[in-house]
């Protein structure tokens, strides 16, 4: 005489004919980002600078580059910074900086591009200031 145990559906399985199971708004997806910069607080070194215009460049020689023929090599570029980590050294808000931008992960918030990069990824900073200690650290 063999016992057989019914079997019960795993989560995520379905009965044939039962309806579907009730999900919450944001299940599959995270969650909504917020609203505007001024609400974000970055941690430890992390900078927020503005996605510099990929469109179209001019050479040196005046001939107009579309972006779909940029050359895949790593090219410095200067941004402005937004937003700055309560634990860097040598960046502030409103400083320009010089990065590679494949160094930095690209973050959408209120419909505009930002990108978000470690201090240790800034190759230089233009600033008004000058500051007695600058430099990078080890």
């Amino acid at each position: 005489m063999s016992a057989r145990k019914a079997l019960r559906p795993v989560d995520g399985d379905q009965q044939p004919g039962s309806p579907e199971p009730e999900r919450s708004r944001s299940a599959g997806r995270g969650r909504e980002g917020p609203d505007s910069v001024t609400s974000i607080r970055l941690t430890a070194d992390r900078i927020l600078v503005h996605v510099p215009d990929d469109r179209e460049r001019r050479s040196k020689g005046g001939l107009l580059i579309p972006a779909t023929a940029a050359t895949p090599v790593k090219r410095c570029i200067w941004s402005d910074v937004v937003l700055v980590g309560p634990e860097t050294r040598g960046v502030r808000a409103g400083d320009l900086v010089l990065f590679i931008p494949q160094s930095g992960l690209e973050v959408e918030v209120d419909g505009e591009s930002y990108l978000l990069l470690r201090e240790r990824d800034v190759q230089a900073v233009a600033s008004e200031r000058t500051d007695a200690h600058a430099g990078q650290y080890l």
